[in-house]
């Protein structure tokens, strides 16, 4: 017999349905699992596409309507399996199941990482759209299922963000690839294979520098990631912290963490709807292109996100979604080999 236990949240009539418990209830393959369901769309692909770093991410696994998810919690390692259901137009059912010791606690942190607390109902209001241009009101038509979503997780976010400072997407990817599948746990349960827990704080701390120089990490990054975990459990508890100038000016308190890198850490860690990753390579450019054609700089790209200022990120995941691609010329960021260094 199952029990509906509702999800108090704005802008949102999601619940949850469980067993013997309100968060979990044993399944035959030894998980433990609970089927979210909301009256609102849900898109897994769209909303969850940015934890991933890199198509070939060890934590993370995405498919048609499947996302499968590695992380450490209070409780130990967990794997985290959700899939999309049938349900009711508009509405979204999604089956989560967890393994490992870590798995209540995976299973607690779901109505979160689905966007449950993400309110979209100012934005998709009749007023507000209408502000957008017509391009990216379609693309939000066509993707009503996409939501920000918030693991609470600082350090899983702060390593692949500090990773990515300074060096190609394409390197950060293969650093957090090699570090994770190297000095990472094999993920508890019936995974598919590969799928790798991160290290802990003490696991990062472990590595030694030879494997941080193999990875290609730089000393700079690898004493900034350290830095991260030598104050983790300071910085966990952020994960319950709100959004604002506080929560940004603990993070950039490490030396090594900026403006940049706590935009890109909170956008994951709490889903923060009006962040901006002020000082990226590329950003800028590309939605100053995106929104009229011409390339613009960190200043020109505030200005023009600014009438939708409370929905900024929103409206910068929309401009990914929509497909466009800015023009592949000028200089470019060019990869360096730090291993021979």
């Amino acid at each position: 017999m199952s029990l509906s236990v509702p999800v108090s949240s704005p802008g949102t009539s999601a619940r949850i349905s469980a067993g013997t418990s309100p968060a979990a209830v044993p399944a035959a393959s030894g998980a433990l699992s609970l089927l979210w369901e909301s009256e609102r769309p849900f898109s897994l692909a769209s909303s969850l596409g940015i934890l991933a770093h890199g198509s070939k991410d060890p934590s993370v696994r995405l498919g048609r309507g499947v996302a499968w998810l590695a992380f450490s919690t209070p409780g130990g390692n967990a794997s985290l399996a959700l899939s999309e259901q049938p349900a009711p137009a508009p509405g979204a059912r999604i089956l989560a199941r967890a393994w490992g010791p870590g798995a209540d606690y995976a299973l607690a942190g779901v109505p979160a990482l689905l966007g449950d607390r993400d309110d979209w109902t100012g934005f998709d209001e009749p007023g507000f759209t209408a502000t957008l241009p017509a391009a990216l009101a379609e693309v939000r038509r066509r993707n009503p299922g996409l939501r920000l979503p918030s693991t609470g997780r600082m350090l899983d976010s702060i390593v692949p963000v500090v990773l990515e400072q300074k060096v190609t997407a394409m390197e950060a990817y293969y650093s957090w690839r090699y570090l994770v599948t190297r000095h990472g746990a094999a993920a508890p349960g019936p995974v598919p294979p590969g799928l790798t827990v991160p290290p802990s704080a003490a696991g990062w701390r472990r590595i030694p520098s030879w494997e941080w120089h193999r990875a290609g990490v730089d000393s700079h990054r690898s004493a900034t990631i350290l830095r991260a975990c030598a104050v983790a459990s300071g910085l966990e508890r952020l994960s319950g912290a709100p959004l604002g100038p506080d929560l940004t000016a603990r993070l950039c308190s490490i030396p090594g963490i900026g403006p940049w890198s706590a935009a890109e850490i909170t956008q994951r860690t709490h889903g923060a709807p009006d962040s901006v990753s002020v000082g990226d390579y590329h950003l800028a450019a590309f939605v100053g292109e995106a929104l009229t054609g011409r390339r613009t700089d960190d200043a020109g790209m505030l200005a023009l996100l600014q009438p939708w200022l409370g929905h900024r990120q929103r409206v910068v995941r929309l401009l990914v979604l929509s497909g466009f691609r800015k023009q592949a010329f000028g200089p470019r960021l060019t990869p360096e080999d730090h291993r021979r260094r």
